[in-house]
């Protein structure tokens, strides 16, 4: 089996002003080997592909980005639980929605599909993590834990809101409009009502705001639909059963 990762094998890479220590990227849907309805780059290995593409994909992804390690793939659950892989036991594994690492050589990733996946990077690279925020983990408080658990001043963070479902895409109900505004009233300014009496949820806005009340000023990203381009990337509500990409982020 060739050891070179193929030439489609495309990523985005963030668009940021980090330390040139701090490595990240974010897979897109092109260059792997698996079939139907997961074509082609699938990294999850929950979503009823078979084991030996996912296997491929990922070790495609790890020779395309040179990672000094294998990812540190969670059992996502969209909760607020952050890992932390300098720790050991549970405290580095197990179900999160969010991990962090000071260290080099550990590479941080969750996978997506629509949520939206959002990375952090201390200014001066003493830390990165990155955050899975669907809707539930948004309103849950997964980014306000996330930066409890780095421990870096939030003026002294930047962040990159990567590729997500867009509002126009996005039609959720009352509860979770109420989720939001409950706590923050201004939250509402992320909902339009719809000529089905339903709202279309603007997830970056959402992010925004909880990283402004934070005090993290640095946000960049936020820019993509993944409901919107196929071609570059899976979306559970487009699709239904569909793959999975990966954000991650290191040190080098």
């Amino acid at each position: 089996m060739s050891r070179i990762a193929p030439a489609d094998l495309e990523v985005l890479t963030p668009d940021w002003r980090v330390a040139p220590k701090v490595r990240a990227a974010f897979t897109l849907r092109g260059g792997g080997v698996s079939a139907p309805p997961f074509d082609s780059l699938n990294v999850g290995a929950h979503v009823g592909d078979a084991a030996t593409a996912v296997t491929e994909n990922r070790r495609r992804v790890r020779l395309r980005l040179e990672l000094p390690a294998e990812p540190a793939w969670l059992e996502q659950v969209h909760g607020t639980r952050v890992a932390d892989l300098d720790g050991s036991g549970a405290e580095a594994h197990g179900p999160a929605d969010a991990v962090l690492t000071r260290s080099r050589r550990r590479v941080c990733v969750v996978q997506v599909a629509d949520c939206m996946p959002v990375l952090f990077a201390a200014s001066d690279a003493s830390a990165v993590a990155v955050a899975h925020a669907g809707w539930r983990g948004l309103a849950a408080g997964v980014l306000e834990a996330t930066v409890a658990k780095l421990g870096v001043l939030p003026g002294n963070l930047c962040t990159w809101l990567g590729p997500a479902i867009s509002a126009q895409h996005f039609e959720v109900g009352e509860e979770v409009r109420q989720a939001f505004v409950a706590g923050d009233a201004g939250a509402a300014a992320a909902f339009t009502r719809n000529s089905r009496d339903r709202w279309q949820c603007d997830l970056t806005l959402l992010a925004r705001r909880r990283l402004a009340a934070l005090g993290v000023g640095r946000v960049a990203g936020g820019t993509w639909c993944t409901y919107r381009d196929p071609k570059r990337f899976y979306s559970f509500r487009r699709d239904g059963r569909c793959g999975r990409m990966a954000a991650l982020i290191w040190l080098a």
